[in-house]
């Protein structure tokens, strides 16, 4: 058996994650995790409920760094896995460095990120590149991080696998109404018609701002319109709170956090994703959650979506930073039934082709390699 050790940073609630603890083969691996930063989080408590044996460091000042790399060596050396498989920034920098100086033979490290390191923050670059240095192999979970890797990094090819973010899609189908009526009481909802949905990051690349504006177009034919912001917090907050003033008082609702993913997108009428450019999303989980849940969607083509989204088959799709066209296609969502039953239903059919059981099997191949 295989010992493997997930080693995972600033991650307060992962789905994906508590899935792959289910459900990874326990004949042939023993997985444990390792997390690096808050403790007694969402997902490290629901680990432990799982059974899964949960090492948990602090993160912080520059000490605390220090002091989570020795750790994390000592506790490595002392286990001696077979398999160590990083996930996010401070996870990869010390998971692998002390993977590779304890020689751990399988270094594996998914890339979570795009475009961001490129676009926004130059200094980052040096990092991918030794990361995918000292990785034996790296998990791709998109063709354009694959190609953000090969073109741009200068990954060696050899190294990298192309595994899709997998989905437990009936958690996003079969919904109690009472836990949607319960978000609906929670956040105020009760009532509002239409409900625009977004779940996304305070983030430039997030494309958010466009959103807003349509919406500010769509209250004006629909005065109960409201807009809910779902994960809002990140490093364009700033802007995203000053355009968010534009809005009528009443009008928006701001989520910084909800764990129940599931029900939220139930409440919503449309659901709205739209990043400012091609590269800009790694993947884009949200895209196949939204589908999954059968929410009629709009989209622009980033991440993961040009593999599968189709334009008035399973959402509608629209060109980067416009907001009129999202403003024209939320009309067209709430006044054509036929469109939005036909968006619900090839929705749900396509996000099966990202299927938990499709990762599983990938990541038990690469681990058996």
């Amino acid at each position: 058996m295989k010992k493997i050790i997930y080693i995972v940073s600033e991650i307060n609630k992962a789905l994906a994650f508590e899935w792959v603890a289910q459900y990874l083969d326990k004949e042939k691996f023993q997985l444990s995790f390792v997390l690096l930063g808050d403790t007694n989080t969402a997902i490290s408590n629901e680990l432990k409920r799982l059974g899964i044996r949960v090492t948990e460091i602090q993160l912080g000042s520059k000490p605390a760094l220090i002091f989570a790399f020795f750790r994390v060596l000592f506790h490595l050396k002392r286990v001696k896995p077979d398999i160590v498989h990083t996930h996010l920034f401070y996870a990869n920098m010390i998971g692998l460095t002390t993977a590779w100086i304890l020689r751990i033979p399988k270094r594996v490290v998914t890339r979570h990120h795009a475009m961001i390191h490129y676009d926004e923050h130059p200094q980052g670059i040096k990092w991918d590149k030794y990361i995918n240095h000292i990785a034996t192999h790296i998990v791709a979970i998109s063709l354009n991080t694959k190609e953000i890797l090969k073109f741009l990094d200068k990954a060696d090819e050899r190294k990298i696998r192309l595994i899709h973010h997998g989905f437990d899609l009936a958690y996003f189908s079969d919904i109690n109404l009472t836990r949607v009526q319960a978000l609906k009481r929670k956040y105020g909802l009760e009532g509002s018609y239409p409900v625009v949905g977004v779940i996304s990051r305070y983030l430039l690349l997030k494309g958010i701002e466009y959103i807003i504006d349509a919406f500010n177009l769509l209250r004006r034919d629909f005065a109960g319109a409201q807009l809910v912001l779902a994960n809002a917090s990140g490093s364009y907050s700033e802007t995203i709170k000053k355009k968010l003033k534009n809005l009528p008082n009443g009008s928006y609702v701001e989520i910084e956090f909800e764990n129940d993913l599931a029900a939220l997108y139930q409440i919503f009428n449309i659901y709205v994703h739209t990043p400012k450019d091609s590269k800009s999303e790694s993947f884009g989980q949200t895209y196949v959650e939204a589908l999954a849940s059968g929410i009629p969607s709009i989209f622009t083509l980033s991440g993961v979506a040009p593999e599968f989204i189709v334009h008035e088959n399973n959402a509608l799709v629209v060109p980067f930073q416009d907001s009129n066209a999202i403003y024209i296609s939320m009309q067209r969502i709430l006044s054509e039934a036929k469109l939005r039953e036909t968006l619900s239903s090839n929705g749900r059919l396509s996000a099966n082709l990202f299927s938990l059981e499709c990762m599983m099997n990938s990541l038990t191949q690469l681990y058996e390699e």
